[in-house]
């Protein structure tokens, strides 16, 4: 029962801390531009060696 009493602070703490990276990185536009990422693969690269 005492290990209940420090496990569900840490967990509740570690909860917080993940969900307040989320809101940090939703924040500084880290997920903005979901399409652009994932079309990208398709565009094909201009610089191929000249002959």
């Amino acid at each position: 029962m005492n290990g209940l009493a420090v496990l569900i602070p840490i967990a509740l703490g570690l909860g917080l801390l993940g969900l307040a990276a989320f809101f940090w990185s939703l924040r500084r536009g880290q997920f903005d531009d979901l399409d652009g990422a994932a079309l990208r693969i398709f565009v094909e690269d201009e610089e191929e060696a000249a002959p």
